[in-house]
């Protein structure tokens, strides 16, 4: 038997490297894609140009902001993906999987037309599932792949009938008239279409109780999983921009801000229980997707943009990299977590120093507004960051008193410098960058959050079975995407 395969190899080698290379041939187009999107957006930068064409694409600086970060991902993973899947049988279906579902997110940032609009979310859902159940000779990910497919289809439904009620209403059939027209529209409509458009997109992005999609996916190659949690889930984001005066004539911000807030939390809580590599990935993807929604509610979206785009250069890295990470580990105790009293007040006042850095290079969180909470969750990642190195044994004092400040300073000043740049270019979206006045709403779940990020970080949750229970249960797979067919292996 061993003979025979040998004896078959030449006669399928020639096929394998003839000069048709589908896999490099894809690749290649997404790097020329890439290079010339940011080609072009570097030479208009910072007068973006307008193009619309007969009502049905309309090409902007959001537009080409979105085209250069997916072709860039795209042409990342593609080429990753050449290598990690040689001998995989299905790697020419993943290649055309993967050019269909960027297309299709280059078409829905760029659709005018209401009908190219649903068609490209819907076709985005489709090539997403396509892509979990790429190998269709393993019963999980073909279950795993019907399962997404079910929660995809649900929020192409529910976006079809928020924006076609949209449309009717304000007897509009492109996306600019019905933001101009939105506040014609009697405000039970647009508040039933808000809430629809929202529902759509918390689906996508796994956003509580809508997140078991996203922790059974895990049987989709690991460049899937990267272009999943790099691109895909990130698309709410990109929705709920395009319909910002839609939620803002709504008033549903608040809605976005308590559900993401929710999720955020809850989805840390789970990520500390998982020992699972993925499982852990999903949930931090899971509880970043929630910051992202806690933005748009805020009344930021342009920072939601800046978040979606920084988070899928950072999950697209942890894909990638994982299986490197997992050799080098080796099971040990876990840490039990101690602040000293010099740790605590250097973590404090980097904190304070990250916040008022942010707030004077973007003038966010200066006035009395939402923009606090913008500020905030700046000074608790920069507290986080800092408190990672200082904890760090490996490091001598000197290398503490140097380290922290190099990366503090970088930084805030790489994500003021990202922030500002893509609120230039989002300059002719409307609503998208609207400070709304401080509301008790926001400060009861900002409480709220605050208290959840230290006890969590304290470890507090240990001590409190049922709530490690509940997480445990909450973050597990659907059970057909990991145990229906292990006996037929």
């Amino acid at each position: 038997m061993i003979l025979d395969k040998h004896l078959k190899q030449p006669h399928i080698q020639p096929h394998q490297t003839s000069v048709f290379n589908l896999p490099i041939i894809i690749s290649l187009l997404f790097w020329f894609s890439f290079l010339g999107n940011l080609s072009y957006l570097a030479y208009q930068f910072p007068n973006m140009p307008k193009w619309d064409y007969q009502n049905l694409i309309r090409i902007n600086g959001f537009t080409l902001v979105i085209w250069t970060t997916v072709t860039f991902f795209s042409a990342i993973l593609s080429s990753y993906a050449s290598n990690y899947l040689k001998g995989f049988k299905y790697k020419n279906r993943f290649m055309i999987l993967c050019f269909g579902f960027t297309i299709s997110v280059m078409l829905f940032i760029a659709s005018n037309h209401i009908a190219l609009l649903l068609a490209s979310w819907f076709s985005m859902g489709v090539f997403m599932s396509k892509l979990i159940g790429v190998n269709a000779s393993w019963g999980e990910a073909k279950e795993a792949s019907k399962f997404a497919q079910k929660y995809f289809l649900a929020g192409s439904i529910f976006l079809s009938a928020g924006v076609l009620l949209l449309a009717f209403q304000s007897s509009s059939h492109t996306l600019t008239e019905i933001n101009a027209k939105v506040h014609l529209i009697p405000q039970h409509m647009v508040l039933i279409a808000a809430v629809l458009i929202i529902i759509a997109a918390i689906i996508q992005s796994a956003i509580y109780p809508f997140h078991r999609w996203l922790l059974s996916a895990m049987t989709a190659p690991t460049p899937a999983s990267a272009l999943m949690h790099a691109g895909f889930v990130n698309g709410s984001g990109i929705l709920l921009s395009l319909f910002a005066t839609t939620l803002f004539a709504s008033n549903t911000l608040n809605i976005l801000f308590i559900v993401g807030g929710v999720t955020a939390i809850i989805a840390q809580f789970a990520k500390l229980i998982q020992v699972n590599a993925k499982q852990k990935l999903g949930c931090s993807t899971i509880a970043q997707m929630g910051f992202m929604i806690m933005q748009c509610g805020l009344g930021f979206f342009n920072a939601a943009v800046v978040h979606l785009i920084l988070h899928g250069f950072y999950k697209a890295y942890l894909f990638l990299s994982a299986g490197e990470n997992i050799g080098y580990q080796a099971p040990e105790n876990a840490e039990k977590i101690k602040i000293t009293p010099f740790q605590a007040l250097v973590v404090l006042i980097y904190g304070l120093l990250g916040a008022f850095l942010f707030m004077q290079l973007t003038g966010k969180g200066i006035a009395i507004n939402s923009s606090i909470f913008l500020t905030l969750i700046v000074a608790i990642t920069v507290g986080q960051i800092t408190y990672n190195i200082v904890k760090q044994k490996s490091l001598s004092p000197m290398q503490k008193a140097i380290v922290p400040p190099v990366l503090f300073f970088i930084g805030i000043g790489l994500y003021a410098l990202v922030y500002k740049a893509v609120s230039l270019c989002m300059a002719d979206t409307p609503m998208t960058d609207v400070a709304l006045p401080l509301s008790g709403v926001q400060i009861f779940v900002g409480i709220i959050f605050l208290i959840g990020f230290f006890i969590m970080k304290l470890g507090l949750y240990q001590k409190i079975p049922w709530l490690y229970v509940k997480l445990l249960n909450d973050s597990q797979p659907a059970k057909n995407t990991v145990l229906m067919y292990k006996n037929h292996l």
